[in-house]
C-alpha cells in the first residue's frame, strides 16, 4: 500500500478518544473513540486494520476497512470492506468493493449523485453501474 508523505499511525494498544481531524493517510492499529474527519482535499485516506476499531462516524474520501466500525462511514470517492470488517452502520459510498467475510449490519446507501451534486466538478458523468464493484457475499 503506498502512502503520502503525509502519514499517521495510530499503533495497537493506543486509545484515542475525540474526533480526529487529518489530512494525507490515517492508518488504525489501535482503537479510536470519536469521529474521524478528512478535512479539506479529496486524497484523504484512511485504513482500518484488521486489530483497528472505531467508534464514531467517518467521514474521508477513500477507506479501507478490515477492522471493526461502529458508526456510519461516509464516502465521496471509495470504500473497501477487506475480509475481517465489519460495520455497525450505514455505508454511504459512491464506489464499494466488498470482500468475501466482511460484514455490514446497516445499509448500503449509492450517493454517486449527492457527490455529482456536491461540487465533482471534475467528472460530470458520475460513475456507470459497471464500476460499482461487490464482490462479496455477506
Amino acid at each position: 500500500m503506498a502512502f503520502s508523505s503525509n502519514h499517521t499511525l495510530i499503533s495497537r494498544g493506543t486509545k484515542v478518544v475525540g474526533d480526529l481531524h487529518f489530512t494525507g493517510d490515517l492508518q488504525i492499529e489501535g482503537a479510536v473513540v470519536g469521529n474521524i474527519i478528512a478535512e479539506s482535499g479529496n486524497d484523504a485516506k484512511l485504513v482500518v486494520a484488521e486489530k483497528g476499531s472505531v467508534e464514531g462516524e467517518i467521514r474521508v474520501p477513500m477507506v479501507v476497512i478490515n477492522g471493526k466500525v461502529n458508526g456510519n462511514v461516509h464516502s465521496i470517492k471509495h470504500v473497501e470492506l477487506a475480509a475481517k470488517a465489519v460495520v455497525e452502520g450505514n455505508v454511504h459510498y459512491q464506489l464499494i468493493e466488498m470482500v468475501k467475510g466482511s460484514q455490514v449490519n446497516g445499509s448500503l446507501v449509492y450517493s454517486g449523485a449527492e457527490a455529482q451534486k456536491k461540487g465533482a466538478k471534475n467528472d460530470v458523468s458520475g460513475p456507470a453501474k459497471d464500476d460499482i464493484k461487490t464482490t462479496a457475499n455477506t
